[in-house]
């Protein structure tokens, strides 16, 4: 019993230590919400970063190479290229040739790029004028309603000339997403987003705060239609939702609203002669067209700026990436299983919409190609039924938007994969069906039309100028406005 007298005696004095010890390790606090004295209109990311030094420093490291861990959006990784999306799909160049994206279509980088890869972009990415600056620059809205009819219709570099000069490689700012009074969400793009959610019977003050989080992301992160005059200047720009609804964007609804009026159609695909529309990166109408993550009240931001530790402090993570780049992270916030087995379950997702894609955009480009061969052969006076013809061209039409609708969302099909499969299914059909009655009236044409069809397309991949490489080291693309963009 003396013996353990003196344990208990150690024991007593030992452990009054260890509990204040334990008392000064805090476990990791969320940010408080700090109301601050923000200019109205202050776009400098800096002047907000003193009061969010956290939020700030992981902004800016948006400038950093991205992690490897993605196995198809290899945007701009520890190797510094540029990646050509041309070249990792093909037909692509075929059926954008006639189109700026058929000269240079790369994979994106960071946000803090988002200004200077325009200012690198081969120039016929930009002939829409200004209104291509909708998304990149804080300015825009400022732009919009001082400017009006001129902000979209002037050249890009005039417009671009207007934004200070302190900030003309500036990106997306923290004005483009939180109120510089308390640092409330808030959506900046009322001449786009806004409008584009009340065609829907969607009042923004309605909103959740989780909606809200995604929102901010839908200001850009969607596709966009610039309406055009008899003149082919530009003279506005909207979101296509009309008739669908929120949670269920429909790419039938989409592809409806773009074939309804002339002056959605922005451009000649040189293969066909057809004027389309287009499509571009439409990554919130997939998501959020029922899917799974989208039904269980997951937004943008829990994905793609989980929270982070940072000292004691918890904030959401504001150098926005795909999860695959970070350790997926986010995934394991709500799943049980381990890294490796979530990503495995990423790449076999991701494996079968590529392999879709591949069948559906090739099938598209041989359609392409026998409408080429039928305009050949009206011009040499032979007679293809015109009835065959246009329905020939209307299931094209159907399945091409399909094909684009896919091929420019940057998720491979996971943002919504049944989705993704539907539409690329529903593509290769129309494809077939197209295919069939060209054939069909090309062979009543007397027209010989080989089983093969050659695509010949080194004649779209080599036929760009310089932008014909599989990837191109970055600090070898030129800016054209000689402001060295890429790197400084």
């Amino acid at each position: 019993m003396k013996g353990w007298g003196v344990v208990l005696l150690v024991f007593t004095f030992c452990l009054p230590p260890v509990f204040f010890i334990a008392g000064c390790q805090e476990p990791p606090k969320t940010e408080a919400v700090r109301p601050v004295k923000i200019a109205s209109g202050d776009v400098d990311p800096a002047h907000w970063g003193k009061a969010y030094p956290i939020e700030y420093e992981r902004w800016k490291k948006t400038k950093e190479p991205d992690p490897a861990g993605s196995k198809y959006k290899r945007t701009f990784g520890p190797d510094r290229v540029i990646y050509d999306r041309l070249s990792e799909y093909p037909f692509s160049a075929l059926l954008y040739n006639g189109w700026g994206f058929g000269v240079e279509y790369n994979e994106p980088r960071g946000h803090f790029y988002m200004i200077r890869d325009q200012l690198s972009v081969d120039p016929s990415r930009l002939k829409a004028g200004g209104v291509c600056l909708t998304c990149k620059t804080p300015y825009a809205p400022q732009f919009e309603k001082e400017m009006g009819h001129d902000y979209y219709s002037r050249p890009y570099k005039e417009i671009w000339e207007n934004i200070p000069e302190k900030y003309r490689k500036l990106g997306v700012s923290c004005i483009d997403c939180h109120d510089n009074n308390d640092m409330t969400l808030r959506l900046s793009r009322g001449f786009t987003l806004v409008k584009a959610l009340k065609d829907m019977g969607v009042q923004p003050e309605d909103l959740t705060h989780q909606q809200m989080r995604s929102m901010v992301c839908a200001q850009c992160h969607v596709t966009y239609v610039v309406t055009k005059d008899k003149d082919m200047k530009s003279t506005g720009v909207f979101f296509p939702w009309q008739g669908s609804k929120l949670g269920g964007i429909t790419i039938e609804n989409i592809i409806k609203k773009l074939r309804s009026d002339p002056s959605y159609l922005e451009w000649k695909q040189a293969v066909t002669g057809f004027k389309l529309a287009y499509i571009r990166h439409p990554e919130f109408e997939l998501f959020s067209n029922n899917s799974v993550h989208w039904n269980a009240g997951v937004s943008c931001p829990d994905c793609h700026m989980p929270y982070v530790k940072v000292g004691t402090y918890k904030v959401s993570d504001h150098r926005v990436m795909s999860p695959l780049k970070n350790g997926l992270k986010a995934c394991v916030q709500c799943h049980a299983e381990s890294p490796d087995w979530l990503r495995r379950q990423v790449f076999n997702i991701q494996d079968r919409t590529a392999s879709l894609l591949l069948r559906a955009g090739y099938e598209t480009a041989v359609v392409a190609k026998l409408f080429e061969t039928a305009n050949n052969a009206q011009a040499a006076g032979k007679a293809v039924d015109k009835v065959m013809y246009d329905k020939a061209k209307d299931f094209y039409e159907e399945a091409f938007y399909r094909v684009v609708f896919i091929g420019a969302e940057n998720s491979v099909g996971f943002h919504n994969p049944p989705e993704a499969l539907r539409v690329l299914g529903d593509a290769v059909a129309f494809a077939s069906r197209s295919e069939a009655i060209l054939r069909n009236a090309l062979a009543r044409a007397g027209v010989d039309v080989p089983q093969n069809v050659d695509l010949d397309l080194n004649k779209y991949l080599d036929k760009r100028g310089e932008k014909k490489l599989k990837f191109i080291p970055a600090q070898e693309i030129k800016d054209p406005f000689g402001t060295q963009a890429r790197f400084e």
